[in-house]
């Protein structure tokens, strides 16, 4: 079976990282898969890169473009949607025709058009497509963010100005979407069971197949360490509390950080002391000079091995984001034994369980969040709270347990090619 995984990009994005690990993992189990994308930057010869020429350059810019005329040119919610309308005819490329199973994945940002996609299905090839967020399901929203519009139908859509109207871009292409799915035969993957839920409750996606099958992890890279070993390794403070951060380009999840060490000084003070904040990533001005504790800028990490060892190094995680999928951090973490805290939003809850690997705070509850973190540092058993982080991974979401799931799915697609799922 050879199958091609097509995503916009090589590396960047979580979708990138998962759809990477997912062909290594086919390829581990006796699939010859490749990936083909947009943007390549490795040398792997397993991924094969498009020209980046200035046809494509224009594409994108005229897709950008198109979106922000709709947004008064507001750049607020200007990567929230997508419009699929400009893409990269992938059909005509020898690796497309030499597959068995086209695995579609993140397409957006240009690289694949809806009318791309209908050729896509025209081909006769078996179609599985992952959702890794919420856009295969809605008009332009890759984040329904609590809109149930995408029920019946998308429009007047909240991301546009003035909440859009009946007949807006949201609707219309709703309505392309309805058109190309109507006749065609896909099969739908969500990454977490939030998205599976979205899924089966969308409008456009009704006759359809809809499934659920988590990321992949590889448990070989990711796994546990000496903690007093990585520590030394990496100059870090052997004597204190080590809190992991990754701070993003975002000021409200960035403030729910800063709220929440500044929580842990107000309710333990004589711990905040012996806290030192990792902030990994290049957000560390956003953070710095805000928070109470000491704070180590460690930049951004693109070595996987020394990624891990500060993981290892760790005593928790927080995780402040909104992730509709299984967020690669947190299950990255949890398979080194770190705890991780996180929100009860989104896919969060599906990977952590409050109090027995990490724990799950109210969402967007900065004291919550604050006391999780005191009772990792102070009260929980922390050898099991870390070994239970350990086994959820390595049963879970193992290489080898997605990949046979995958294949499954492979191969009910492939059998049922010419019927609707």
């Amino acid at each position: 079976m050879r199958v091609l995984i097509v995503n916009t990009s090589e590396e960047t994005g979580g979708a990138a990282v998962a759809s990477k690990r997912l062909m290594e993992s086919l390829n581990n189990n006796g699939v010859k898969a490749k990936m083909l994308v947009r943007d390549k930057v490795t040398s792997d010869i397993k991924v094969i890169g498009l020209k980046n020429d200035l046809l494509q350059q224009w594409r994108i810019l005229r897709e950008r473009l198109s979106i922000l005329i709709k947004m008064h040119f507001s750049t607020k919610h200007v990567y929230d949607v997508d419009f699929g309308i400009r893409g990269c005819d992938i059909t005509t490329l020898r690796e497309f025709k030499e597959a068995d199973i086209i695995h579609l994945n993140w397409i957006n940002r240009s690289f694949l058009s809806l009318g791309v996609i209908r050729k896509i299905i025209n081909s006769g090839k078996p179609v599985v497509w992952t959702m890794h967020d919420a856009w295969p399901a809605t008009g332009i929203c890759h984040d329904t963010g609590g809109c149930n519009v995408y029920k019946t139908q998308c429009m007047q859509c909240r991301y546009l100005p003035g909440g859009g109207s009946v007949h807006d871009v949201a609707h219309r292409i709703w309505k392309r979407k309805r058109a190309l799915l109507a006749n065609s035969s896909i099969y739908f993957v969500a990454s977490s069971k939030y998205l599976e839920n979205i899924g089966k409750k969308s409008a456009l996606l009704v006759g359809q197949k809809v499934g659920y099958i988590p990321n992949t992890i590889d448990t070989h890279i990711y796994n546990k360490l000496n903690q007093k070993e990585c520590r030394q390794h990496n100059n870090l403070p052997a004597d204190k509390k080590l809190i992991l951060i990754s701070p993003k380009k975002n000021e409200e999840i960035n403030n729910l950080l800063v709220e929440v060490l500044c929580n842990i000084d107000k309710k333990a003070p004589e711990l905040s002391r012996q806290i030192c904040v990792l902030v990994v990533g290049p957000c560390y001005e956003e953070i710095s000079g805000r928070i109470p504790q000491q704070s180590l800028n460690l930049g951004y990490i693109n070595n996987e091995r020394r990624m891990v060892e500060i993981y290892n190094a760790a005593d928790a995680y927080i995780f402040p984001d909104r992730s509709l999928n299984i967020p690669n951090t947190v299950m990255e973490a949890m398979a080194c034994g770190t705890p991780v805290a996180g929100f009860a939003t989104g896919a969060v809850p599906e990977i952590i369980d409050h109090k027995r690997n990490g724990y799950v705070a109210n969402k967007a509850d900065a004291g919550d969040m604050a006391d999780g973190i005191i009772w990792l540092l102070t009260e929980a058993d922390s050898e099991r709270i870390s070994n239970e982080a350990v086994s959820k991974i390595s049963t879970t979401y193992s290489q080898t347990s997605v990949s046979m799931r995958y294949i499954e799915v492979y191969n009910t697609a492939n059998a049922f090619k010419r019927y609707r799922l």
